[in-house]
């Protein structure tokens, strides 16, 4: 490199050494414990509530299971599931504020926070097959019963 281009080049190392030193520090900046505590004691809370949510509506599909058979019992069953599923994400999500707030550095944060997506999107694939794997059970046997009362139809016209 020639002289000149050193020249350019340092005179935009020193221009752009205050960004570069704020970014630094940014990155080490620690969080307050009273800031972190109080967070902790919010999504404890709020992940109280959401499981006493839970709870109560798990009451509610027993009991309309109780009060009613048949192919609601399927749709109550989907229902429940769809509320645990719910429930799960509510907790996941509080327990990742927890995490977060544990947090001393923005570092530490950014590697929490992508920890959690990756455990999220893990979470996701197995739902998504999970389901996959229901709905091709539900659409099997309803073609068997179909095929089943045709069959039944068919034999009492001939």
């Amino acid at each position: 490199m020639t002289t000149e281009t050193n020249s350019v080049l340092n005179s935009v190392k020193e221009a752009f050494a205050p960004v570069t030193e704020a970014f630094t520090k940014l990155q080490n900046l620690e969080v307050p414990e009273a800031a972190r505590e109080f967070v902790k004691k919010q999504a404890e809370t709020a992940k109280v509530r959401a499981a006493d949510l839970h709870a109560g509506s798990e009451k509610v599909t027993a009991a309309i299971e109780t009060a009613v058979a048949g192919s609601v019992s399927e749709a109550a069953k989907i229902s429940r599931n769809i509320q645990q599923a719910i429930y799960q994400d509510a907790e996941a999500f509080f327990t990742g504020i927890d995490k977060l707030a544990s947090a001393k550095s923005v570092n530490e944060a950014v590697q929490i926070q992508s920890d959690l997506v990756r455990a999220r999107g893990e979470v996701f694939v197995s739902r998504a097959k999970a389901t996959t794997e229901y709905l091709g059970k539900l659409v099997s046997e309803g073609a068997k019963t179909a095929q089943d009362n045709l069959s039944k139809v068919y034999t009492k016209t001939a």
